[in-house]
């Protein structure tokens, strides 16, 4: 059996509004313990938002995460995604070609899902430290 995108994404990736404050999105990762978000305008699908441009593309930066929305530090330019019925092989060479760590899910132009690296590790090489990692709870 041929196993598929949709068989280790997360399902109903957190979206946020492009117009949305930097802390607003932290504080929203923060409550639901996740590394990344979905960034829409009116809707429509705009990029990624993860912890790792929060710091590096605002707070080292000396951006003002009160007032500065998200819309100026997402990752969109380019933005590779994939449909849910995608081969899991071909994920996994979509974000080595990128050098992502995760990757929307997309079906009819919304955001179904989320797949991150070690989504993939926990179906692909389940012995891997990665995949043991990933499979763990998260500290909180």
């Amino acid at each position: 059996m041929r196993r598929t995108v949709r068989d280790a994404m997360t399902p109903s990736p957190r979206e946020v509004s492009a117009d949305e404050t930097i802390v607003a999105v932290a504080g929203v990762m923060r409550d639901e313990d996740v590394g990344s978000v979905i960034v829409t305008d009116a809707g429509e699908l705009r990029g990624l938002v993860t912890d790792r441009d929060i710091v590096v593309r605002a707070i080292a930066r000396g951006v003002d995460p009160a007032v500065e929305t998200v819309d100026a530090i997402y990752s969109g330019t380019a933005l590779a995604t994939v449909a849910p019925d995608t081969p899991l092989e071909t994920a996994v060479d979509i974000m080595r070609e990128y050098a992502i760590r995760r990757l929307p899910v997309v079906e009819d132009g919304h955001a179904v899902g989320i797949i991150s690296i070690g989504d993939l590790a926990i179906e692909i090489d389940v012995d891997s430290t990665l995949a043991e990692i990933s499979a763990s709870a998260p500290n909180r």
